[in-house]
């Protein structure tokens, strides 16, 4: 059956069944090229992404071949959602022997060994190495190998079906922000206003998180902060950190009230039918110190740079280092994106099912850009004691050039 999630309208948003199949198709692809016999994928954001279904299990894709999905619970509902055949998993221990029965192909007659890919960046040591015995078997004849990057890659570019579920949460955003901004005032609390912001998105559709891949990286409905506040620096790896609410959650937003004439930072996201929008704007109640308004009007300037930038063929690193060359340019350098040690080394990264994606506008990323690549670009200045200001916003490459997903209308947000 074809796959279901939930749309913000309220109805689902079937997955069909060729929009899976191409997925499967474009990985099986580069598992040929790499040499990989089969890929054995165990994370749910994956599973949903090749299966859509997010129910407990594994699904197993040969380099040539039908996917099947074998699963603990609910094999119900997988058997509702998944666009891929559904198998109860019978038992880790026998999964070898299930694999064998339903993929001979795989498994027989290869005299160098089954070199089966997986996601080491996300799977965890212990499920590792029970997974690397099972598979091996008796004859010792498996191994597990990281498939980390081809399932990135996979998903790197997206489909038309991908682009509407993103400005389906862009749209989402951008209503709550216009709706929330209106409460702004002197003594609310960073906290009351995000609560807002929430309330506002999770009325529409938002599913109530953020997904993330990188490891003990963690983040809710975005960054808030204002004044002093945002410009706390945190482990989370981004431009501006955040006070947050204590050692618990030490980052974004926390019960300092908003005061006149500073920056409140409003980095936000949205997530419908599993896939996420970034965006950034900056509001003052009265008007920004001079120097901080100049700052703002130059992470414009470093955004349209990018924004000319941005077509196929263009290599990412290239883009940080032009963002770079005009932060230097405007005596900003120790500024740009975080401010002294804890300033983080990149423009953008891109956005899907996940926040922190492919490619990622940094060094070392020089692999070009190619249409369908969605991109969140967030020019940011950090002021220790001061605050943070900036923009942001999402972008989908097309086959000229780039087209903005965010909606909310850019500019500082003036609150009288």
């Amino acid at each position: 059956m074809q796959g279901q999630v939930q749309g913000s309208s309220g109805v689902a948003a079937a997955v069909r069944r060729e929009e899976i199949e191409a997925r499967i198709q474009r990985l099986q692809a580069l598992m040929a090229t790499e040499g990989v016999h089969a890929f054995l994928v165990t994370q749910h954001v994956d599973l949903f992404y090749l299966t859509g279904s997010m129910q407990a299990g594994y699904a197993f894709i040969p380099a040539a071949g039908a996917a099947v999905f074998y699963v603990r619970r609910s094999v119900e509902r997988a058997v509702a959602e998944s666009a891929v055949r559904v198998q109860p998993l019978t038992s880790l221990r026998q999964f070898r022997a299930q694999l064998e029965s339903d993929h001979p192909a795989v498994f027989s007659g290869r005299a160098d060994g089954v070199q089966i890919a997986t996601e080491m960046d996300v799977l965890p040591a212990a499920s590792y190495a029970k997974l690397a015995e099972v598979l091996a078997g008796s004859a010792n004849d498996c191994v597990l190998v990281d498939g980390s990057s081809l399932i990135r890659r996979v998903r790197m570019v997206k489909s038309a079906w991908e682009v509407e579920r993103i400005e389906d949460a862009a749209r989402v955003v951008a209503e709550a922000l216009e709706a929330s901004v209106r409460i702004i005032r002197v003594g609310l609390t960073e906290l009351e206003l995000m609560a807002r912001i929430e309330y506002e998105i999770r009325l529409r559709g938002h599913i109530g998180m953020m997904r993330t891949r990188s490891y003990n990286m963690e983040i809710t409905t975005g960054m808030l902060g204002s004044g002093a506040a945002a410009a706390v620096p945190s482990a989370f790896d981004g431009p501006a950190g955040g006070l947050g609410l204590g050692p618990a959650f030490p980052q974004s937003t926390s019960r300092k009230t908003i005061g006149r004439d500073e920056p409140i930072l409003i980095d936000i996201g949205c997530c419908i039918d599993g896939y996420v929008i970034d965006q950034t704007r900056t509001a003052v109640i009265g008007s920004l110190p001079d120097d901080l308004a100049e700052a703002y009007a130059h992470s414009e300037a470093i955004i349209r740079s990018a924004e000319a930038s941005m077509r196929p063929g263009t290599a990412p690193d290239s883009i940080y280092a032009d963002a770079l060359k005009l932060a230097a340019n405007a005596g900003l350098a120790d500024h740009f994106m975080g401010f002294g040690s804890n300033q983080v080394k990149f423009l953008g990264h891109g956005i899907g099912l996940e926040v922190d994606e492919w490619p990622v506008l940094a060094r070392g990323f020089s692999n070009p850009l190619e249409p369908g690549i969605v991109l969140a670009v967030e020019p940011k200045f950090t002021f220790p004691g001061r605050g943070v200001v900036g923009i942001e916003n999402s972008y989908l490459i097309t086959d000229t050039g780039c087209r903005q997903l965010t909606r909310s209308p850019e500019g500082l947000i003036v609150i009288p």
